[in-house]
């Protein structure tokens, strides 16, 4: 989580202008201001558990995060941290069932599916990207980035983008953009762990 709010707060501005063309031009200050809380809350008293970690974190992103932003991000994040329960330890496959399963809620939470210029399609590719062993983390994030970039020609169906109709094309959707940033940080935390080293 540390990793993701890295990532989101050197990417706000990008992801504010992002969302200023389609959006309320708030998304970034927004997830910004939401996982430092996130952080925060983890730091005052680390959960025993990564099913635990997850939990938290979509709890103050649900408290914190304005917007659609706040409650579908929680909802990935708390969905996923119910499916690990209290295990110490998590294999990568077990991770991506998680994953799926956020991902799936934000779908149900949203009525959206892929296509329709949302979070979900960068979510979705990049989950299927983790493939059957569940970790291939570079895979992941390549989908992720591509499956935000395949919104560019996209007319958003959901969210308030779809009220632009039309003049939603041409523009990259800011919540799979900050999706690709939360798969980004997922594969240079998975490097470290592999190798010691920053990724």
């Amino acid at each position: 989580m540390s990793a993701v709010s890295a990532a989101v707060d050197r990417e706000a501005d990008r992801l504010t202008e992002l969302d200023s063309a389609i959006g309320d031009a708030d998304h970034g200050a927004n997830m910004r201001r939401g996982l430092t809380a996130a952080v925060a809350a983890l730091e005052e008293g680390v959960p025993s558990s990564p099913g635990a970690v997850l939990a938290l974190a979509g709890r103050r992103l649900i408290s914190t995060v304005g917007g659609a932003s706040g409650p579908l991000y929680g909802t990935l994040l708390r969905r996923a941290g119910k499916v690990l329960g209290d295990q110490e330890s998590v294999e990568p496959q077990r991770l991506r069932e998680a994953l799926h399963s956020g991902v799936e809620a934000v779908a149900q939470l949203g009525s959206a599916a892929r296509g329709d210029k949302t979070m979900l399609d960068a979510l979705y590719p990049a989950v299927e990207a983790l493939g059957d062993s569940g970790d291939d983390f570079e895979a992941a994030r390549r989908a992720a980035e591509e499956g935000a970039e395949t919104t560019v020609p996209m007319r958003a169906r959901r969210g308030r983008a779809s009220y632009l109709g039309e003049r939603s094309v041409g523009h990259q959707d800011p919540g799979a953009t900050s999706s690709a940033l939360f798969f980004a940080a997922l594969a240079d935390t998975a490097g470290t762990a592999a190798t010691g080293e920053p990724a």
